[in-house]
């Protein structure tokens, strides 16, 4: 056994290598996965002579795909087309404020519907957030970002928080993805228990080979749902093994013991 497979090389980079069989993210018996079409398994169907539909396939989400792997309960608290500002009236709806669904670990991967599908007109910055109070907020894309967050904290204060950015798409325009990257740092920096899952820096690069294999139209394929569990799986492994001190406690989140 190689002991840099638990206590790691500093020189390793969050994606070096992907954990196959159970990761350090089993230590979360509960994660919520708050986003959109890409996070719920969206397929889109495109039969000849028929409008093209979108489905929800939540089986098929990564979400799923790292519970199953690593025994936990995963909550898909996503749909097709969801976006930070619609989704306060969205988890209002589905009751995902609520204490019964609390969970140890949120993971957050929205932005694709405000920033390049135009549903917030301003992205703004890391002052449109109000810790005190997130009613005070400001109606931009890191300002409802920001709220998200603090709700899901006044629910389960102590759970650990993983913002994923966009990927590097050689299709998108690298000067707006850079910036939602930077506002994901930012957002980090401000909040306690958070952290960032690079996918722009660290992760493969989206250019026409990659989608050829692992998309079908605008969305994934199940190929493509399962290395994004991969990636995002072995991330937050990563996470835990760097900043073990981080996540000693990580088993008495949410059990309401005081530790």
């Amino acid at each position: 056994m190689n002991i840099y497979d638990i206590i790691p090389d500093p020189a390793e980079k969050p994606l070096d290598r992907l954990v196959e069989g159970y990761s350090f993210t089993s230590i979360f018996r509960k994660i919520a996965f708050i986003g959109d079409s890409l996070s719920s398994g969206e397929f889109e169907s495109h039969a000849e002579g028929r409008d093209i539909h979108f489905y929800d396939m939540y089986d098929y989400s990564w979400g799923q795909h790292i519970a199953r792997k690593n025994g936990l309960t995963a909550y898909n608290f996503s749909c097709g087309g969801l976006h930070t500002k619609g989704y306060d009236s969205f988890a209002d709806w589905h009751l995902m404020w609520n204490r019964e669904k609390a969970a140890q670990a949120y993971v957050i991967a929205l932005g694709v519907n405000d920033i390049y599908n135009g549903a917030v007109e301003e992205f703004g910055s890391a002052s449109d957030i109000d810790l005190a109070d997130y009613r005070n907020n400001a109606p931009t894309f890191m300002g409802y970002y920001g709220q998200i967050i603090s709700k899901y904290k006044e629910i389960s204060p102590d759970a650990k928080f993983f913002l994923v950015t966009f990927p590097n798409e050689t299709d998108k325009n690298t000067a707006v993805t850079e910036k939602m990257v930077e506002g994901l740092y930012a957002i980090a920096d401000l909040f306690d228990n958070c952290y960032v899952i690079d996918l722009y820096k660290y992760g493969p690069v989206y250019d026409d080979e990659f989608k050829k294999r692992y998309f079908y139209h605008t969305h994934m394929n199940p190929a493509g749902y399962l290395l994004t569990a991969k990636l995002v799986d072995s991330y937050i492994d990563y996470i835990i093994r760097h900043n073990p001190e981080d996540f000693n406690t990580a088993g008495f989140i949410g059990t309401g013991i005081e530790y």
